[in-house]
C-alpha cells in the first residue's frame, strides 16, 4: 500500500501545516480516554500491543498475525525472538529502552521499512509491541505513519489515538518531532 489510506477506511486524519509542539501532543495524548487494550489495529493490518500477547502464538495465530516487530527485545521480561516463534511468524526484534534519552530514532527507518514490506503484500499483517504496547512500540509506529504515509506527527499520534492509548515519552515524542520537521523540509524540495 502506497501512499494514504483511503478516506472511506477511516484510517486518515487531514493535515496541518506546521509542526506540533511536545506540550500539544502531550495534551492530546493525556486526554485520550481510550482503555488501554492488550492489542489493537491502529492502521490496516498494523496492530500495536504489549507483551501478553506477543507471548500467545495461538492468539497471534487466531488474528492472522505473520510478522512480529519487538521494540523490547532482550530487555527485561521480553522473551522474544525468532526461535519462540518458530516458521509461522517473521520476527524483528528492537533493543529500545524506555527512557527519553534513548536514541529511538536510530530505527525509525530499519523498522518503518520492515513494517511497509509487511502491509504492502497481500495477507501480511504486523504485531508491534514493547511491554505495555503503550511507548516504544508507539513510537516506531508513529515514525512509519509519518515516513510512508506522509503523515504530520500530530497526524499519526491523531490517527493511532483514535485507536489505541498510547504515550511515548517526552525524548521519544522530540525524536518524532525532530523526524517530522526533517520530512517536511525534505517534500518541500
Amino acid at each position: 500500500m502506497s501512499g494514504k489510506a483511503p478516506q472511506s477506511s477511516g484510517f486518515h486524519q487531514e493535515s496541518r501545516p506546521g509542526t506540533a509542539t511536545v506540550t500539544e501532543l502531550e495534551g492530546i495524548l493525556r486526554n485520550n480516554r481510550f482503555p488501554l487494550s492488550p492489542i489493537d489495529e491502529v492502521w490496516p493490518n498494523l496492530y500495536i500491543g504489549d507483551m501478553t500477547v506477543a507471548e500467545d502464538r495461538f492468539r497471534l495465530w487466531k488474528l492472522g498475525i505473520t510478522h512480529v516487530l519487538n521494540a523490547a527485545h532482550k530487555q527485561l521480561a521480553s522473551s522474544g525472538c525468532q526461535d519462540f516463534y518458530g516458521t509461522t511468524v517473521d520476527y524483528y526484534g528492537i533493543a529500545a529502552q524506555d527512557l527519553p534519552n534513548f536514541d529511538i530514532s536510530a530505527y525509525f527507518y530499519s523498522a518503518s521499512e520492515y513494517i511497509h514490506q509487511v502491509v504492502s503484500v497481500l495477507g501480511g499483517k504486523i504485531f508491534v509491541h514493547c511491554a505495555f504496547g503503550y511507548s516504544r512500540s508507539a513510537t516506531l509506529v508513529l515514525a512509519y505513519l509519518m515516513i510512508y504515509h506522509h503523515l504530520s506527527l500530530l497526524d499519526a499520534v491523531n490517527t493511532v489515538a483514535q485507536r489505541r492509548r498510547i504515550f511515548p515519552n517526552r525524548g521519544f515524542l522530540k525524536q518524532l518531532q525532530a523526524l517530522d520537521i526533517k520530512l517536511q523540509q525534505e517534500r518541500k524540495v
